[in-house]
């Protein structure tokens, strides 16, 4: 049996939502964040040293990273949700399956680190701090998320998916970037295209389903 290490609001809801597209039996082990820290818990690293969330356990094997679970459950599956080798689309699926957390989360997690930073430093320098990370955002976090968001928003406009015609695992991985980005970084004002991805993925049976198993998750409104 499948056993997901899923944390609340988090990347992991992901890889919910994948095993009920693809069908699989899965059991859930949850965690809760740390309220003061947004962290996992230590007891995840009794499953992965990293002690990050999502990890998967299948037949004594342990998987971390969400790119390296989705492909893991893709291949388990005999290879649905991903376009045949040697195809556009199959490029456009590697890309995209590689973007999301290599390009796009990146620049978002640098984003959240300069807003979170004026109030981790002390009282007196708070002030100072949110003045250098306000400037440090204006200058390379919101150009680079602009740069991206409208690139992704041109992708969506010449077809319905992130690979092509056909939904896929590589929708899947876009979909906590864009899930995040509308919530955090305005990636749905002026891009109709990907608020209109994320309403439309919100509304798969199957991402209902995983919601439901999974528990709280503040990017699913």
């Amino acid at each position: 049996m499948i056993t997901v290490h899923h944390l609340n609001h988090s990347r992991s809801q992901r890889v919910l939502w994948l095993l009920e597209e693809l069908g699989l039996p899965y059991e859930i082990t949850h965690y809760q964040r740390d309220p003061t820290t947004r962290l996992a818990p230590p007891s995840v690293k009794a499953v992965h040293p990293l002690g990050k969330s999502p990890v998967l356990v299948d037949d004594g094997a342990t998987i971390a990273e969400t790119g390296a679970i989705v492909e893991y459950l893709v291949e388990k599956s005999g290879g649905r949700l991903r376009p045949e080798a040697g195809t556009p689309d199959r490029r456009r699926w590697t890309y995209w399956m590689h973007f999301a957390e290599g390009s796009l989360m990146t620049q978002l997690i640098v984003d959240l680190m300069l807003m979170m930073l004026p109030a981790r430093a002390p009282a007196p320098l708070q002030e100072p701090v949110k003045s250098a990370a306000d400037a440090m955002r204006q200058a390379y976090a919101a150009p680079n998320l602009t740069t991206m968001f409208d690139f992704v928003e041109a992708e969506l406009a010449a077809r319905p998916w992130f690979a092509g015609e056909d939904f896929s695992a590589a929708d899947v991985m876009m979909s906590f970037p864009l899930e995040a980005g509308g919530a955090r970084a305005r990636a749905f004002e002026g891009r109709p295209k990907i608020a209109a991805f994320v309403e439309c993925i919100h509304a798969r049976p199957a991402y209902v389903e995983a919601l439901a198993r999974g528990g709280p998750y503040a990017y699913a409104t």
